[in-house]
Parts: C-alpha cells; sequence; structure tokens
C-alpha cells in the first residue's frame, strides 16, 4: 500500500503505487465501470430507443478504437480517491477549498485520467451517433420504397379496373350488335316471306283466271294474247344469223298459252338449237307455221283445231327475254308474218 511522507515544507505527498500494489490493471473492467462523479445525459434523437445493445457496441467500439492498453504499457500515475461527496453526486467542496500541495498534486492526478475517460467516451458518442445516422437511413429507405410499391400497386389495380371496364363495353357493344343484326334478319325474312306469300297468291289467282280468248276471224287465230310486238320482220341486227329478223316476235310473260292459228297438224316438235323449243305447225294448204322459244310444248304430233293450245310463251335458246317468235314459210321461203295474218281477216 502507498504510504505518505512529509514534504521538505511540512506538508504530506502520496506517494505513488507501486506496480504491485493495486494489482494488474483490467482496462476491460475498468471501461465498463459507471464513471465517476457529474456525468452529462444524452437525449434521445430521430425518434429511436437507444437501447443498452446499442450503446453497448458503442462502447466497447469506442474502446477498441482508443486502444486497450495493459498495466505494463502505461506510466504509473498518483490516483487519489474520491470522497464521499463525489460518490453521491455532490461538489467537491473540500477539495476547491483546498490550497495545499496536496490537493492540487490530486487533480494533477485525475487530469490523465479524466481525459482518457473523454476521449473514449467521444469516440463511442461518434461511432453510435453514425450507427443510429445508418439505421435512420435504412429507415428512409425502407420507407421510400414501400411507398413506391404501394403506388406501383395502385396503378397496377387502376389499370386492371380500365381494363375491366373495357371488356365489358366490348362485350356489351358485341351483345347490342349480335340484337341488330338478328332483328334485321328477322325483318328482312318477314318481308320476303310476305314477299313470296304475295307472289304465290297472284300466281294462283292466275292460274284460277281463265285464259284469255285469241282473236278469230274466219276459222283463224292470232298466236297468243296479252302481247307486245317488239322484233318485226326483215329488222336487220347482228343478233340474227342471216342478218335479219325472219319473223314477228310477240313479247309476253313465261306460261302464256300459245294458240294454233289455224286447223292442220304437228310435223315437228322439240329443241332446234337457237330457236329453243320449237313446234312446227302444217296448214291444210301446206302452209307451215313455226312457233319458237316456247317453255313447254302441249301437243307435239298430230291434227290439232283452230285456236287450240299447243304450247306456252317462254326464253329458251337465242334471245334476250321470254317472247313467241312467229315464222311464216311457204315452199320453204319466209314471208312476213303481220301481212300473212292481215290477210287472213286478223289485225295485229
Amino acid at each position: 500500500m502507498a504510504s505518505n511522507s512529509p514534504a521538505p515544507d511540512g506538508t504530506d505527498v502520496q506517494e505513488a503505487p507501486s506496480a504491485g500494489a493495486w494489482g494488474e490493471w483490467n482496462p476491460t473492467e475498468d471501461s465498463v465501470r459507471p464513471v465517476r462523479g457529474k456525468h452529462r445525459t444524452l437525449k434521445p434523437r430521430g425518434g429511436l430507443a437507444r437501447s443498452s445493445t446499442v450503446l453497448g457496441v458503442g462502447v466497447i467500439a469506442a474502446v477498441g478504437a482508443g486502444g486497450i492498453a495493459t498495466a505494463q504499457d502505461r506510466p504509473q500515475v498518483s490516483i487519489s480517491m474520491p470522497s464521499l461527496p463525489d460518490l453521491m453526486g455532490g461538489e467537491r467542496a473540500s477539495a476547491a477549498s483546498t490550497d495545499t500541495p496536496a490537493a492540487a498534486a490530486t487533480t494533477t492526478a485525475e487530469i490523465p485520467q479524466q481525459a482518457a475517460a473523454q476521449g473514449q467516451g467521444d469516440a463511442g458518442e461518434a461511432l453510435r451517433n453514425r450507427i443510429l445516422q445508418q439505421a435512420e437511413a435504412q429507415q428512409d429507405v425502407t420507407d421510400t420504397q414501400a411507398l413506391a410499391d404501394a403506388e406501383r400497386t395502385a396503378r397496377e389495380a387502376a389499370a386492371q379496373e380500365a381494363r375491366t371496364q373495357k371488356e365489358a363495353a366490348d362485350k356489351e357493344a358485341e351483345t347490342v350488335r349480335v340484337a341488330a343484326e338478328k332483328a334485321a334478319a328477322d325483318q328482312a325474312a318477314a318481308e320476303k316471306t310476305a314477299a313470296d306469300e304475295a307472289d304465290a297468291k297472284a300466281k294462283a289467282e292466275a292460274a284460277s283466271a281463265p285464259a284469255p280468248v285469241a282473236k278469230s276471224a274466219g276459222g283463224f287465230f292470232l298466236p297468243t294474247s296479252a302481247y307486245t310486238l317488239t322484233s318485226r320482220y326483215g329488222a336487220a341486227g347482228s343478233m340474227w344469223s342471216s342478218g335479219h329478223h325472219t319473223g314477228l316476235d310477240f313479247a309476253a310473260p313465261t306460261g302464256t298459252p300459245v294458240k294454233a292459228v289455224g286447223a292442220g297438224k304437228i310435223i315437228s316438235a322439240g329443241w332446234s338449237g337457237a330457236y329453243g323449243y320449237r313446234i312446227v305447225l302444217q296448214l291444210n294448204d301446206g302452209t307451215e307455221i313455226w312457233y319458237c322459244h316456247l317453255s313447254s310444248m302441249s301437243v307435239t304430233s298430230g291434227a290439232v283445231g283452230a285456236g287450240e293450245t299447243i304450247g306456252r310463251v317462254g326464253a329458251t335458246g337465242n334471245v334476250t327475254g321470254a317472247h313467241l317468235h312467229l315464222e311464216v314459210r311457204k315452199g320453204g321461203s319466209t314471208m312476213d308474218p303481220m301481212a300473212w295474218l292481215n290477210s287472213k281477216g286478223l289485225s295485229v
């Protein structure tokens, strides 16, 4: 243990302790002891709790940064134990009121220890502040990322909603289009049905009506009734193979009855190329009457009476429409049908 010896001026001076007086100094143990005397209390920063773990890490790192020295590496200094008021957090009144060299020596011995403790405290404080700053920065990054994720999720939800609405609108438009097309088709079908019914009714009425009687004079009849003359005998044109028209055309609806102009016999009936279906009637005086472009033939052979129906108007062979092509031939040569009919007392 240390002993006090009087100084030359009569005051007691504390001797420096020997190396083994206090035992080997344990820096780790000393570094974790609470600082004696007055010290400041740090306030929390940035809303983050300063846990004992963070402070412990800061203190250990600060001690490591300042270097841990052993007793052999440190110079021996005089250390005085603080008085009871210091331990209780009071003022060092007795030390401050003492002007003796011993008090001065005690203060001088405490300075290096306080400086070392202050340096270690500043290093730990800096490290702790850096750790807190890094934690705050990481929290900011996390918050920013969370906000970005939320915004992206909102955009994706809005896009999906827009797609859903568009699909619904397209589906509704397609439904309307299909309904409109169906309604138009139904209307067209109804109109066609009505037209077909009207046509069928007209045909039924025409079939049930009595056939018109051909004009007659002295035992001769016009070949058909309800007609329109379209081409006369001798008309020139490229439509006829001979370069001119060899007959008289009576335009009439298909199916109109065709009559024998006079009594005679059928000497030919059938297909005849450009003439289509043709009937050749030979009168009693040897004159031949050709009925051409017929749609049907009622009599194909044998004797017939004047005014008897032998066929019906049609559009077979080389034609541009339904009509009866009538030719009158005598001795193998054609003659004007209108003049011949007029000679029999018939007005065409």
